[in-house]
Parts: C-alpha cells; structure tokens; sequence
C-alpha cells in the first residue's frame, strides 16, 4: 500500500528519520496541491503534514545552528587561551 493511500485512509504518515527525507516529503506535498487534483479533505491532511515536516526541518535546522554556534564559541575559547598562554 503506497504512502499516498494510507493517507487518504487516514493512518498517520510516519515522520521521517532525516532532514532530506522530510524535505523530499514536502515537495510531493506541494506537487500535489499544485496538481490541483487533490479533495478538499486530502488537501487538509497534506496541508497538515506540510506544517508538521516544517516545524519538523524548522527543529533541525535549529539544532544544527546552535551547534555550529557552540562550536564557533568553542574555537574562539580555544584560540584565546592559545593566545595568552603564548
């Protein structure tokens, strides 16, 4: 049974493991709605997926900052004491 038709019959889409995958999933998401052929009823469960997936990428994309910052932050601390024990 593909992922399209578990949705139309209402079981829940399983969230993706990955970034890309949620991603990936979105744009089908927007094909279809572009597509212009979905029910008014699929279109609100995709719409509801989409917003998941995004706060979903929205989450990660967050995640991956801070870390960046902490290791920027980490480097500079680093190079400071590199610094003032020379």
């Amino acid at each position: 049974m593909s992922s399209d038709r578990r949705e139309e019959q209402g079981a829940p889409a399983a969230e993706p493991q990955s970034y890309e995958a949620a991603a990936a999933r979105i744009e089908e998401i927007i094909k279809r709605l572009d597509s212009g052929d979905a029910s008014l009823n699929e279109t609100l469960e995709l719409v509801g997926e989409g917003k998941a997936l995004i706060e979903l990428c929205a989450r990660q994309l967050a995640e991956v900052s801070g870390a960046l910052q902490e290791l920027q932050l980490d480097e500079l601390v680093g190079r400071l004491e590199r610094e003032a024990s020379a």
